[in-house]
């Protein structure tokens, strides 16, 4: 029966984020039952084709992900595909209308990991965060608010800065990790060998800058979507911070995390925070 493989499906972009992501797993659950599925089949969706570009290194990832674009734009026409991700994450794009100029951008950023290593252009790099977080933002606000065309372009600008914030956070974390593994260095003007706390700082401010702007928008979502962006937000914002109490050069050889035991305190004030009515 079809609706065996529909449930297979979305169980599969379920078990994806839970395995990929706990952080994210963990703000998920708190989202409305409603719409919380529609998250886990765009993160399903999303984190293969990082994978692929990122992870798979004892295949042509060229023709991997040439192929897997090829089931995708198939799964978008004809609405179901014998790959589980994508039928999740096609049912989603068409119960919310998802524009495709967003999954076209994703992409083509994540495309941009098999040809740029190095981001020396500033607007280069600004077009790869837009394609590679600030959309991703984007389409779970399409579930947010439920396919509303004026709630989403009013909290359109604010979701686009929280994607970039979550970006350029991991940029900061992964910072080691993407330059001796993956040879890559995405800051403009920045270099990851001699990384200066000026430089280290100069990114935070710009970074806290995001946060601030997108938290405009956090206040603004619906109650089914809010508790769960904000657990999100508060998680990278702390995990921010002990960026910034980190010296450079640790930065450089290392890869900050915050631990469980920190990451269930945030859980639960934020809880009360929502309860309480402070997050506004």
């Amino acid at each position: 029966m079809k609706t065996y493989f529909d449930d297979i499906s979305r169980e599969l972009a379920v078990a994806i984020t839970k395995k990929y992501s706990t952080s994210f797993s963990s703000a998920t659950k708190l989202l409305s039952p409603a719409i919380r599925q529609d998250i886990y089949n765009i993160y399903g969706f999303v984190r293969l084709v990082d994978e692929i570009v990122d992870s798979f290194h004892q295949y042509d990832k060229r023709e991997l992900i040439e192929d897997f674009e090829l089931q995708l734009y198939r799964a978008l026409d004809f609405k179901i595909s014998l790959n589980p991700v994508l039928n999740a994450f096609q049912e989603t794009v068409h119960k919310y209308q998802i524009d495709i100029e967003y999954i076209d951008a994703f992409m083509s950023s994540m495309k941009a990991d098999l040809d740029i290593s190095v981001y020396k252009d500033v607007a280069a790099y600004e077009n790869y965060i837009y394609g590679s977080a600030d959309v991703v933002g984007l389409m779970c606000l399409k579930v947010f608010v439920g396919g509303d065309q004026d709630a989403f372009e009013t909290l359109k600008p604010y979701a686009e800065k929280l994607g970039s914030a979550f970006q350029k956070v991991n940029f900061l974390r992964d910072l080691q990790e993407d330059y001796e593994k993956l040879g890559r260095s995405y800051f403009p003007n920045t270099t990851v060998e001699q990384l200066s706390e000026e430089d280290k700082m100069r990114l935070i401010n710009e970074i806290r800058a995001d946060f601030n702007e997108a938290y405009v928008g956090i206040v603004q979502l619906p109650v089914e979507a809010r508790l769960g962006v904000y657990v999100a937000y508060k998680y990278y914002l702390k995990l921010l911070e002990k960026i910034a109490a980190t010296p450079a050069e640790k930065i450089t050889h290392s890869r900050i995390r915050v631990p469980n035991a920190v990451k269930f305190l945030l859980l639960g004030k934020s809880y009360m925070d929502f309860q309480f009515k402070q997050i506004q």
